[in-house]
């Protein structure tokens, strides 16, 4: 009988202090910027030292089929936040160029978007957004702030609204040469040999026409040109800078010890906030071009820069650990990592020094849906909550983060709109053990560009998993949008239907039969995306 009361206070104790840890738990959100899945020693990579990284991995879950909703930074990071796919908030562009380029552009992430750090703020949670924002600024003037950090839901920002840019960074280059040499060369040299043939003409008597007339051209040509110099010139100055909140403490921006600074931030920030709730999103600017790395680290890597810049990274992770545990917040803290997408394989600096990641066995990169430019690390840490040294093979994707940090607050998902991330917890705790994604959708900015499908009745995914619609050995590498919409569910379906004509047993074609139905429902998905009513959430 003693025996028996004392494993029934054991029991109530447990649950007791299980019940305390999941109340009110802290939340570190981590987003690398294209950072490639094969990048990390917890996924394969032997050269790189990102030990602090993987301590995550050992101590917690990793997801090995965790899908950025875009392959593209500011429809990702917009997914990320608000649980959506971009395309509901608009926030995935109509043209060929799908993120904020400038600080001055009017879109953003529209204010009626609902963040998971405005919901935690509501319920007394301090919130922090240190590092990349990348959602836009302003809406109507250059001090309204519509779209600012703020006005979503953090208390406290410290980093860039755009993004960084080979141009915030002198002797890097510029991201805007290819489309100078696209759309400006070829009329510049045409305005150039113009220009001389009408002097040559003019001179020789064939064209009578009064000289001022091609001094006037001549003069508006170099004002043309002139612009575009200008452009080079203050882009850096107009684009690259560091705030603090509302006020810009930096300008142009630097990136001498940056990654040191923003974790400087972050330390702060915690340690003000150890004895209450908190939520703090670290969104690092590393490993985006333009590379940089301190003293410390550069040079030290068996990757060149890229490499430096990765370590400092794992560095820095390690400094939000040590904080953790100094406070005593490691039980009470769910610790995320992640990448917004796949690493940009192409990029090569002006020496030609790699300057792109490593997405290990996957296909294509950055900006392009083959499974190398959304598949990301996953990985969640929370001792005595999470299992420890797990892996998680189902589908899941960065929009469920949204309801998994939502819930875990104590807080209801909204009901007035479409959430469509699912929450992790009963898929990390074992209560189900496959996901609630049956169909993934991807987009090429604004258009549905493949559709990764993990059938509810089988344990592996079917062949046809993320079928792309855009016959890229045509279009090139990147993700290039087209006019009209992509009929990807018909050629699922097209798919589909061969199988079953060719199907070498009669026992598939059931198979097959209920993934056409099963497909079929997914077409309200496609019903269910309204258009955006505002221009101010087009990406332009």
């Amino acid at each position: 009988m003693r025996i028996l009361v004392l494993l029934l206070f054991y029991h109530y104790a447990t649950k007791n202090a299980k019940s305390y840890r999941t109340s009110n738990p802290n939340f570190i959100l981590i987003m690398a910027d294209d950072l490639g899945i094969g990048d990390l020693g917890c996924y394969g990579n032997k050269t790189l030292r990102t030990h602090n990284i993987d301590k995550l991995a050992k101590g917690g879950v990793t997801f090995t089929q965790h899908i950025a909703a875009s392959p593209l930074c500011t429809p990702s990071r917009a997914a990320f936040l608000t649980g959506r796919y971009p395309v509901r908030s608009g926030m995935a562009a109509l043209s060929n160029i799908g993120v904020f380029l400038f600080s001055a552009s009017s879109g953003g992430l529209p204010t009626e978007e609902i963040t998971f750090a405005k919901l935690l703020k509501q319920k007394g949670y301090s919130t922090a957004l240190i590092g990349k924002w990348h959602l836009g600024l302003n809406c109507n003037s250059r001090a309204d702030f519509c779209h600012h950090p703020l006005n979503h839901g953090f208390d406290y920002f410290y980093g860039l609204t755009v993004t960084s840019l080979r141009d915030c960074k002198p002797g890097e280059g510029s991201v805007f040469v290819a489309g100078v040499r696209a759309y400006l060369v070829t009329p510049l040299q045409l305005i150039g040999i113009t220009l001389i043939s009408l002097e040559v003409l003019y001179y020789i008597g064939l064209l009578r026409i009064p000289h001022g007339a091609l001094r006037y051209f001549f003069l508006i040509s170099t004002v043309l040109f002139g612009l575009l110099l200008i452009f080079f010139y203050t882009f850096r100055y107009l684009n690259c800078f560091l705030m603090r909140n509302h006020q810009i403490i930096q300008q142009p921006l630097s990136y001498k010890n940056l990654t040191q600074r923003l974790t400087e931030e972050a330390v702060q920030f915690i340690g003000r906030n150890a004895d209450a709730p908190f939520l703090l999103f670290l969104s690092y600017l590393q490993v985006h071009t333009a590379l940089y790395a301190s003293k410390d680290f550069k040079g030290k890597s068996k990757h060149g820069l890229y490499g430096d810049a990765v370590e400092e990274m794992d560095w820095s992770v390690g400094k939000i650990l040590d904080v953790l545990e100094k406070w005593n917040l490691n039980d009470k803290t769910l610790v995320y990592f992640t990448s917004d997408q796949g690493a940009h394989v192409e990029e090569v600096s002006s020496t030609g020094e790699v300057h792109g990641g490593y997405n290990g066995i996957y296909k294509g990169g950055k900006a392009t849906n083959w499974e190398g430019g959304i598949r990301v690390p996953g990985l969640l840490h929370w001792p005595g909550v999470v299992q420890a040294g797990v892996h998680i093979d189902e589908p899941t994707s960065n929009m469920d983060i949204f309801p998994t940090v939502v819930k875990l607050a104590g807080i209801p998902l909204p009901k007035d709109r479409i959430i469509d991330g699912h929450d992790l917890m009963p898929l990390l705790q074992g209560k189900i053990l496959r996901s609630k994604h049956e169909f993934l959708f991807h987009y090429c900015n604004a258009y549905l560009n493949a559709v990764r499908w993990h059938p509810g009745n089988s344990t592996a995914p079917h062949p046809g998993q993320g079928i792309t619609a855009l016959p890229y050995g045509e279009q090139g590498t990147q993700c290039v949008s087209q006019n009209s919409q992509v009929n990807l569910f018909g050629k699922l379906f097209s798919s589909l239907q061969t199988l079953i004509q060719k199907a070498p047993t009669v026992a598939i074609i059931p198979t097959c039969a209920i993934a056409l139905e099963d497909l079929s429902h997914t077409i309200t998905h496609r019903y269910s995306l309204i258009s955006p009513e505002t221009p101010e959430r087009r990406i332009h």
